[in-house]
């Protein structure tokens, strides 16, 4: 349905609610390495709580190898600096979310290569540099589901 993917990321509670998250909406998770935990890491799974085994989660060695196996006309990259306003973005089933590591966000050279669709949450730069990460993927995340027709425990 949708694809959620964290781009290095470095917080293991951020990636434990955000594989909370996946599992609730039946999203697939995509872990690119490097991490910087391990995924056993007891706070990864204390954030999940005991969610954890029920997320599809795929892991890829590095950025290439999980570009490499994308559409990319399925690709939505996220910011708090570029792109549209997030529910300006169109949404389509099965697409790709990208996030990046919490302290650099995402490779400044996957807008150049992925230029269609990026989705900007906006926040007041002058009190906060970014959202947290499990907030942002949330935010993205029930956009798109409400875009597609697929809000969990709803008709429509």
């Amino acid at each position: 349905m949708l694809n959620v993917v964290l781009i290095h990321p470095e917080i293991p509670p951020n990636t434990g609610n955000i594989g909370r998250l996946c599992c609730a909406v039946g999203a697939t998770l995509h872990l690119v390495k490097p991490l910087g935990f391990r995924i056993d890491d007891k706070s990864l799974k204390r954030a999940g709580l005991d969610y954890w085994e029920k997320v599809d989660v795929r892991v890829w060695s590095d950025l290439d190898e999980y570009l490499a196996g994308v559409n990319p006309d399925k690709v939505v990259l996220t910011s708090s600096h570029r792109g549209e306003i997030y529910h300006s973005v169109e949404f389509r089933l099965d697409d790709h979310i990208l996030f990046g590591a919490e302290t650099t966000g995402l490779p400044a050279d996957l807008y150049e290569r992925f230029p269609a669709r990026a989705a900007r949450i906006p926040v007041d730069h002058s009190k906060v540099r970014s959202l947290n990460l499990s907030t942002a993927a949330g935010i993205i995340v029930y956009e798109a589901l409400r875009q597609i027709g697929r809000l969990p425990g709803t008709s429509g």
